[in-house]
């Protein structure tokens, strides 16, 4: 019998990338799943691959506390509990600071950030109860500043310092507080990310062929959450960037900026 066998499980942003193939394990391994996008008919899709297993799905915008508030009360009517919250619905921006839009960096805010706080504060009490788990799906961009990337970044230093707030806040509670930051992955964060103008680029310039794919990345996680670790990178090359940025910071300075520029213009 699996850890996750009907055990409640809810992921936001199931629709698409990690969300989704964390969505498909976990209805495997015997999981309850709730799970919400924004876009129904691809969750309509989704549910009909599993008509006979305990699944529903709901459109919702995360950025919207209220949808945030339905969301997991129809969660409770329908499962009575949450034992597992896995924020992971996101969205990413390329675009240099002189250049983006203001509104560009509060959407991106919103959605990463505070839409992990209201998930987070209306599934508490329920996982509280149930001495469960809740989950940020971050990046090593929680950890570094990395150029054309301003909002997310802020986004991501944000839910990590809220997410470390709450798990000292519950160290004794039983429940616990993690947070996993995948590395470049095949998935559609970069096709959606907004550009200057606030529209999805729809493309990548990066050859995806050698990347982890979302599978790989639910796997893990899967595996960080039944462990009850603390955090998890999942790379070595993240790794790296974390240590070199806390032990040469004007180091990590001019190999991110050698990473992310080519011929002076921004890699998107």
């Amino acid at each position: 019998m699996s850890y996750f066998t009907d055990k409640v499980v809810v992921v936001t942003g199931g629709s698409d990338g990690i969300g989704k193939a964390l969505v498909d394990a976990l209805l495997q391994q015997g999981a309850k799943v709730s799970t919400c996008a924004r876009n129904y008919d691809k969750l309509y899709r989704l549910k009909t691959n599993y008509p006979d297993k305990p699944f529903i799905v709901q459109a919702a915008d995360v950025s919207k506390e209220g949808e945030c508030k339905n969301f997991i009360e129809e969660t409770i009517n329908t499962f009575g509990t949450i034992d597992i919250l896995v924020n992971n619905a996101g969205i990413s921006m390329r675009a240099l600071f002189e250049d983006a839009g203001l509104d560009i960096l509060h959407r991106v805010m919103d959605i990463n950030f505070w839409g992990t706080v209201y998930c987070t504060k209306y599934a508490m009490p329920y996982i509280t109860q149930q001495r469960g788990t809740v989950v940020a799906v971050s990046s090593v961009a929680g950890y570094r500043g990395i150029p054309g990337r301003t909002g997310y970044n802020a986004s991501k230093f944000a839910m990590q310092g809220f997410m470390e707030s709450l798990r000292t806040e519950l160290l004794n509670s039983g429940v616990n507080i993690m947070w996993v930051c995948p590395g470049f992955t095949a998935s559609n964060i970069r096709n959606a990310c907004l550009t200057k103008d606030g529209k999805p680029q729809g493309f990548t310039t990066l050859d995806e062929s050698g990347l982890m794919s979302a599978e790989e990345c639910a796997a893990m996680t899967l595996k960080a959450i039944e462990a009850k670790k603390r955090t998890l990178v999942y790379t070595m090359a993240d790794k790296r960037t974390i240590i070199l940025n806390k032990l040469f910071p004007r180091l990590a300075d001019k190999l991110i900026y050698k990473f992310f520029y080519k011929n002076g213009e921004l890699v998107k």
